[in-house]
């Protein structure tokens, strides 16, 4: 083989390996480009799975918020519902209390009502010896009834006639006024006690009436607001 064959021969070979060569760094730039592609298409959706997730944390910040607020305005709500039935309650109270007032106005009416009241003290505490309380502006109501409300709680009770102590030291307030409006008042009736004080029966007007309205009230606010009253 002669020098111009060798030379043709390296030039072959020369082109060969540049072809080799060219070929690979097509492919490597083909994988790389790839490469690329994929790897910044992976970073797009990571940016917006980042960016749905931002979305769906604010949303539902304002759901929430949404539901705080309505469940505010709606306890509000039921607050003032409950706060004006409470007031129209107690309104009926006070007004009941006023009539009470009334009550030892009809002196007749209310001398036979405490002898009623002093009779059912004694058939409840049923003892031989009481003590009673009363108003001052009815001592003289209470003396004149006394005779009779023994009498008829010894004719109901199938026993002697009991001995009752008008406590003369100790009297139950006065009716209530203008000028001591958050003073103790009573606006009537009488509280009987044992002799040792160790059973009392309040049986006041005031008492009685708070004992009904507390035992009226389901059926009141039944009446004023319905089933669905608090």
């Amino acid at each position: 083989m002669n020098d111009a064959d060798v030379a043709k021969q390296i030039q072959q070979m020369v082109r060969f390996i540049r072809q080799e060569a060219d070929e690979k760094a097509n492919e490597i730039s083909v994988s790389a480009e790839e490469e690329f592609n994929i790897e910044k298409l992976q970073l797009v959706e990571a940016e917006k799975k980042k960016i749905r997730q931002e979305y769906e944390r604010k949303e539902k910040q304002v759901e929430v918020r949404k539901k705080i607020e309505y469940s505010m305005q709606s306890n509000a709500s039921r607050i003032k519902v409950l706060q004006a039935q409470d007031d129209l309650v107690n309104k009926m109270k006070d007004d009941a209390m006023t009539e009470l007032l009334r009550v030892s106005h009809n002196h007749h009416e209310y001398k036979n009502l405490l002898k009623d009241l002093i009779v059912q003290g004694l058939l409840r505490l049923k003892e031989p010896a009481v003590l009673l309380r009363c108003r001052k502006e009815d001592h003289h109501h209470v003396e004149s009834v006394l005779h009779s409300a023994k009498h008829e709680y010894a004719s109901k009770a199938d026993v002697h006639e009991p001995e009752i102590i008008v406590d003369h030291d100790v009297y139950l307030p006065p009716a209530p006024s203008h000028h001591d409006a958050h003073g103790q008042f009573c606006s009537g009736g009488i509280v009987l006690a044992s002799r040792d004080g160790k059973i009392v029966f309040e049986s006041t007007l005031d008492a009685r009436l708070e004992v009904v309205f507390r035992k009226k009230l389901p059926e009141i606010r039944k009446l004023l607001f319905g089933q669905t009253a608090a």
